[in-house]
């Protein structure tokens, strides 16, 4: 059914099921991700989206903060200025005095006046005034709107009012609990943030696995484009308690069990165990050969790289991979994505080729693939994992939600960082060959020491 909206131009389409296509959409108006479950509106002409309670609001209104003048609703996506409710930067739809250069969020000039919060044993109250505070939930400095309980002396920023009590991040596979004050496991300096590798201060509210000690930041766990979506379903049904219970055994890799080629022929090793020497993989038509021999200028058909032994080839055509590679799995989660992702030997694009968008290098080889974003990941990124140990240097690394310089080849991008000191890899320099990845750490450290 179409409806006549103020906030677009066309006629809006009602949707309360969810979206046929399960692409991860954002509401135009503010900006923020519209979940499957959620009711929202949408234009097919502009293939715009609109959460319910965004497209609903009125063309005018009056707010407590701009009392002498009605504020006007526009639909224009970014304005220059801050908001005149929380002081944050002024992203999508907002209300405006066509007078005075005040202006106000959509979700600022629609927040309740009294809130039952799971933050906070009682009620909380919106103060509608633009004053300098400290947020008792996160700690962080804030001006603007906030929501005060009367009874005791607590006060939070806006969106700290609403923090969930349970996330589920793509990044762990246990949901993290809203928790106050944690009591660590580890020692103090490994008291960092798991997702963005920044510290925290665990004496305030963090999210918190006790089962593996992962702790995170409250914006980081919350950031929505890397809450999972299966589990964010399962909270409209289920007590958030119980949809724990029934996924503490699901993790990152619960679907890397999907074979990736049939056994034709094995022999025994050395040790005695058993070796594939003929198996068929599912990217090539014919049976593939193991072998110990180097095959000079030759490249792996999955990672595009040198081919050395162990190493599958085909007798009839010159098709090789790396028997690592040929293990790899069909189907697999990771870190950078929330969805499952598929192995393909070939891109869909023109000439097979796409861009990784972990390290940003067209390759050719084989891709995990997410179809419902168009996702893609090269083996070699894709094969990383969240924590692990490099050659070139002491500590350990850990993949950061963040962007920042990589230490080895000075790049600016996703990067693997050290909790104990400044070093920082990209997913180029991970992937490096031992002796070309520890010969730039070297290279750039003479340089920095000499200035040149």
């Amino acid at each position: 059914m179409e409806h006549e909206y103020l906030i677009h131009e066309h006629p809006l389409i009602f949707h309360e099921a969810e979206k046929k296509d399960g692409a991860m959409v954002f509401c135009k108006a503010c900006k923020k991700r519209i979940w499957d479950f959620q009711f929202h509106y949408s234009c097919e002409e502009c293939n715009f989206y609109f959460h319910k309670s965004c497209a609903e609001q009125p063309r005018e209104l009056e707010h407590p903060l701009h009392p002498k003048h009605r504020l006007n609703l526009s639909p224009v996506e970014w304005s220059l200025g801050k908001c005149g409710g929380c002081s944050g930067e002024l992203w999508g739809y907002n209300y405006q005095c066509s007078l005075c250069d005040f202006k106000l969020h959509l979700k600022c000039a629609a927040l309740p006046l009294s809130i039952e919060s799971k933050i906070h044993v009682h009620s909380l109250n919106l103060v509608q005034r633009a004053v300098s505070f400290n947020c008792d939930a996160c700690r962080k400095e804030g001006v603007g709107m906030f929501y005060l309980c009367i009874a005791c002396p607590f006060l939070v920023h806006l969106d700290c009012a609403f923090l969930p009590l349970m996330v589920k991040h793509i990044r762990h596979k246990h949901p993290l609990n809203l928790t106050y004050s944690v009591q660590f496991n580890q020692s103090d300096h490994n008291q960092i943030c798991l997702l963005c590798v920044e510290k925290v201060d665990t004496n305030y509210r963090v999210y918190y696995c006790s089962n593996c000690d992962f702790v995170a930041h409250l914006n980081c766990a919350v950031d929505e484009r890397n809450r999972d979506e299966t589990f964010e379903r399962e909270l409209q049904d289920k007590d958030p308690f119980e949809s724990a219970i029934v996924r503490q055994s699901s993790n990152l890799d619960e679907y890397t069990d999907a074979l990736p080629y049939f056994v034709k022929k094995i022999k025994l090793g050395e040790d005695k165990t058993e070796i594939a020497v003929e198996i068929k993989h599912f990217s090539h038509e014919h049976d593939l050969e193991l072998t110990e021999e180097f095959e000079a200028n030759e490249k792996c058909d999955a990672c595009v790289r040198h081919i050395f032994p162990p190493f599958y080839s085909c007798a009839q055509c010159r098709f090789f991979l790396h028997k690592s590679c040929a293990e790899l799995p069909r189907k697999k989660r990771h870190s950078l994505h929330q969805h499952p992702l598929i192995l393909l030997p070939q891109a869909s694009y023109s000439g097979g080729f796409f861009q990784c968008l972990a390290c940003n290098i067209p390759c050719n080889g084989f891709t995990y693939y997410c179809g419902r974003c168009g996702f893609n990941l090269d083996v070699q990124c894709g094969s990383l994992s969240d924590i692990f140990i490099h050659d070139g240097h002491e500590h350990r690394l850990i993949l950061s939600s963040g962007y920042a310089d990589c230490s080895s080849c000075g790049r600016w991008g996703k990067i693997f960082r050290c909790a104990n000191c400044e070093f920082a890899l990209d997913f180029i320099c991970s992937t490096l060959p031992h002796r070309i990845s520890v010969f730039l750490l070297i290279l750039n450290a003479f340089l920095e020491t000499f200035h040149i």
